[in-house]
């Protein structure tokens, strides 16, 4: 008999072709776990600042600071930055050269290279006046779906003195990410290591990070409510020190003022807030900032112009 009901043979059915899963994305640095957290809280202010920075080219640019304190003596840096050919990213240029220099002759200065597709290096140097302080040195390797990084500080093979810190980042879902520290120092006497373990969880508005090891923890909350307002609440815990902070902060954007207003609050009593406003069409920027330490009886305020 013929196929009176008319249906198609099994081997004649379309298939569905296997629902292809996206890649895992990588990590990022270690460094940069609390980063979203931590950029809604304002910096300390402290006196009077005055900032120029100017571009010379397209991969030079120099600025010229003036610091004014009531706490210390003037002071005056310069700084300079090169940035190479090789853009990964519009925050990631390769080579890129920094430096700084105060009026005392103090030096900071980085270098960050990319040796291949997914190696990257940096060595970093700071000197105080003619005596070196720090040298340190980083290579970071970004796979597919996890970041490890090596960073060896002040190697001193004649004194057998040396900081060694290893990370290591994995991402398990396209939103929860694993991984852990280990440091280890070493100098005539005395050695010992401290083993952090760390993950994050990326919601589509919030992010949540945590680090648990010997030495403390320190957790994190990053919350953005809309395109105006961003909330922080960042809990710190040192064993050594036996202390603990909790402080909570936000960041409230006024497109149409042209404004950015940052506050915190913290549980060591200290309440602080900056407000930036932009001055269009003057590439100038005003910041005004202060804060005050109930617990401590401090008060302190800072004003800072931008031009460039």
């Amino acid at each position: 008999m013929g196929n009176t009901l008319g249906l198609a043979p099994m081997g004649a059915l379309p298939r569905r072709s296997p629902r292809r899963e996206e890649p895992l994305p990588n990590p990022g640095s270690f460094d940069e776990l609390h980063r979203l957290c931590k950029d809604v809280f304002p910096a300390q202010m402290e006196g009077v600042k005055l900032v120029v920075n100017k571009v010379l080219s397209s991969h030079f640019q120099v600025a010229h600071t003036i610091h004014m304190s009531a706490l210390g003596l003037p002071g005056y840096h310069l700084h300079a930055a090169y940035a190479g050919d090789w853009q990964l990213s519009p925050t990631e240029v390769f080579p890129t050269v920094v430096g700084d220099m105060d009026s005392s002759g103090s030096l900071n200065a980085q270098v960050l290279l990319l040796l291949a597709e997914r190696l990257r290096a940096k060595a970093v140097f700071q000197t105080q006046q003619a005596k070196f302080l720090t040298w340190q040195f980083d290579g970071e390797y970004r796979g597919d779906d996890y970041t490890a990084t090596l960073t060896l500080g002040n190697p001193d093979l004649i004194g057998e003195s040396v900081i060694m810190v290893a990370h290591f980042l994995q991402s398990l879902t396209h939103r929860l990410v694993l991984g852990g520290e280990l440091v280890y120092h070493r100098r005539p006497g005395e050695e010992g290591a401290i083993l952090t373990l760390a993950g994050k969880y990326s919601a589509v508005h919030w992010v949540a990070t945590l680090n648990v090891g010997s030495g403390g923890a320190h957790a994190s909350y990053y919350h953005k409510a809309n395109e105006q307002v961003q909330v922080g609440v960042e809990f710190e815990a040192n064993t050594r020190l036996q202390d603990t902070t909790f402080s909570f902060g936000y960041h409230l954007t006024l497109p149409q003022a042209n404004m950015v207003f940052r506050g915190l609050v913290d549980s060591n009593w200290c309440v602080g807030a900056v407000l930036e406003k932009k001055m269009p069409p003057l590439p100038v920027t005003l910041a005004l900032g202060a804060f005050l330490n109930h617990w401590r009886n401090r008060f302190h305020c800072g004003f800072s112009i931008t031009v460039g």
